[in-house]
């Protein structure tokens, strides 16, 4: 059988190459909505971290998505991020990889 490619994404917080499985999605809309893309298909401006709380909250430390999605993104917005990904982390360790 012919090995399938893996497709990989860079995480805007480390700069890895990772598969793009273990990575989140963030997209910015045109009307400047962010929003987090469980799905990976949403319409829009995407930048992808990986599902690890501690990309999660350096991201938010730095403020790294506010420049990568060119937007001012809440403090209420990043608590969420930081609580999906360690929701996320949690449920693979738990059921294991998907």
């Amino acid at each position: 059988m012919k090995k399938r490619k893996i497709p990989l994404r860079k995480s805007v917080v480390s700069g890895e190459m990772i598969p793009k499985k273990q990575l989140l999605r963030i997209t910015r809309s045109k009307e400047g909505d962010v929003s987090i893309d469980p799905t990976g298909k949403k319409p829009g401006r995407g930048a992808y971290i990986a599902i690890e709380p501690e990309e999660a909250q350096m991201a938010w430390d730095k403020h790294i998505l506010d420049r990568v999605l060119e937007t001012k993104l809440s403090d209420e917005f990043y608590q969420e991020l930081y609580d999906y990904v360690s929701h996320q982390k949690a449920r693979r360790e738990l059921f294991g990889d998907e």
